[in-house]
């Protein structure tokens, strides 16, 4: 046991002090939290470039007047007359305008082929607002030839919004499904990035440690299974201080950034400042992402995702050593034996997106339940409630899949570590697991 901590040791001190470790472990979360602060400050702030647009309405479809859509329509909009679209498009642009939109007239009902002229391609949320009101104003002209009144019809018409109560055991939460869904596509998404980097990670140390011929140094004094079970202990343990840094950074950041740029923070949490419509509906949006994440079982997620981060590590990691222990320095043949490992990754990747949009169909609850695939699947089911027998049962397959592989791979580890020179095949590894001795 005192040749596993030692090994474990050096496996952890030699990477944490690295100065990629020192960069990555540091540099992630300033990334994450600076994409968090920008995507907020972009959201509350409204577009302060300003459209000039000429209008050639020759259906009368405005009637002479477009209304800017809140405080943050900052267009212009001039009505041009005595003009055709093919003598004023080639002017627009020398008397100021940069967009000119072409109306042609109504012929039996039918909607016009209406022109937008540019010198470039529009951006697409004023292509957007410009058919918004073009709709609108289409569909006015329609209500009053068909002689209803606009204002009736629109207090007629409905737009239901389905709210989703969950009813717990500490009373009733709002649950919005667009944060459940987010968040298990992050939660799998990570694990499986976790498991295929530091996977790899493990493949190539003891690569490396067998091409510099150290491993044999090392063998001398310790059990080739010791070996690799510190190796894939010490290389997790690397893992685990990289996200416990991760969570505490992003936690101090999270303070600090309302401190730096608290205009920007004001305005979500001061209603009377948010006048422009614009603003409220992006804040009411950022309100219900936080009560959706609330409404969720965060501690239940935060256990499922270390357990199924240690738990699909330590098998896969197994795997990958084993490769590691049969390869030198051909990278080529490397690929060759990783690729049957990586796909089980890959196939609970594709059962995962599956899973998010129809977590209780028999594709999913197979994906959580087989060990190869159930850290990344059941990570995308969890936010919609899994059953306790369902998450029992694919706990305890992965540790027992975990011995299992452990055991089989520390065969193939103890004679490939010590081979040099020689291509080995799956066959060749299927010998020295079934050989006694």
């Amino acid at each position: 046991m005192n040749k596993i901590r030692l090994i474990i040791e050096r496996e952890y001190m030699t990477r944490v002090r690295r100065k990629s470790f020192l960069l990555t472990t540091l540099v992630v979360p300033l990334v994450i939290v600076a994409f968090y602060a920008i995507i907020i400050a972009v959201s509350i702030s409204g577009d302060t470039k300003t459209q000039n647009l000429a209008v050639l309405d020759e259906g009368n479809l405005f009637e002479g007047a477009i209304t800017a859509a809140g405080k943050d329509d900052k267009s212009t909009y001039t009505f041009i007359q005595n003009e055709t679209e093919q003598s004023f498009k080639s002017k627009y642009k020398k008397e100021g305008y940069s967009l000119f939109l072409y109306i042609p007239a109504f012929k039996d009902g039918e909607i016009p082929h209406i022109k937008l002229h540019s010198q470039s391609a529009v951006n697409l949320f004023v292509k957007s607002a410009l058919e918004k009101k073009i709709n609108a104003a289409i569909e006015r002209k329609r209500l009053v030839a068909a002689h209803i009144d606009p204002e009736l019809y629109k207090n007629i018409k409905a737009d239901v919004d389905i709210e989703n109560a969950i009813d717990s055991g500490a009373g009733e939460k709002k649950s919005i499904a667009g944060v459940a869904y987010a968040i298990s596509f992050i939660a799998g998404i990570l694990i499986y990035m976790i498991l295929l980097i530091y996977g790899t990670m493990v493949m190539r140390g003891v690569m490396e440690e067998k091409t510099n011929r150290i491993a044999e140094v090392i063998v001398s004094s310790a059990k080739p299974f010791q070996l690799m079970l510190g190796k894939i202990i010490g290389i997790g343990a690397v893992g685990l201080t990289q996200f416990a840094i991760w969570i505490v950074v992003m936690g101090v950041l999270q303070f600090i950034i309302p401190l730096l740029f608290p205009e920007i923070f004001s305005q979500l949490s001061d209603p009377a400042v948010t006048n422009a419509a614009a603003q409220s509906v992006n804040s009411q949006k950022i309100a219900d992402i936080i009560e959706g994440i609330q409404s969720l079982p965060i501690t239940l997620i935060i256990f499922s995702f270390l357990f199924y981060f240690l738990g699909g590590y330590l098998m896969y990691a197994a795997l990958f050593a084993a490769i590691g222990s049969v390869v030198s320095e051909d990278q080529q043949e490397a690929q060759q034996l990783v690729f049957p490992v990586m796909m089980p990754l890959i196939l609970g990747f594709v059962i995962m997106t599956k899973a998010i949009n129809d977590p209780d169909s028999g594709l999913a609850v197979f994906g959580s339940l087989f060990p190869l695939t159930s850290p990344i699947v059941m990570m995308g089911r969890i936010t919609y409630g899994v059953p306790w027998w369902q998450l029992g049962l694919s706990m305890v397959m992965l540790v027992l899949t975990f011995l299992f592989f452990t055991w089989v791979t520390a065969k193939i580890y103890r004679t490939g570590i010590l081979l040099y020179g020689k291509k080995v095949t799956w066959k060749e590894m299927w010998k020295w697991l079934v050989r006694k001795g």
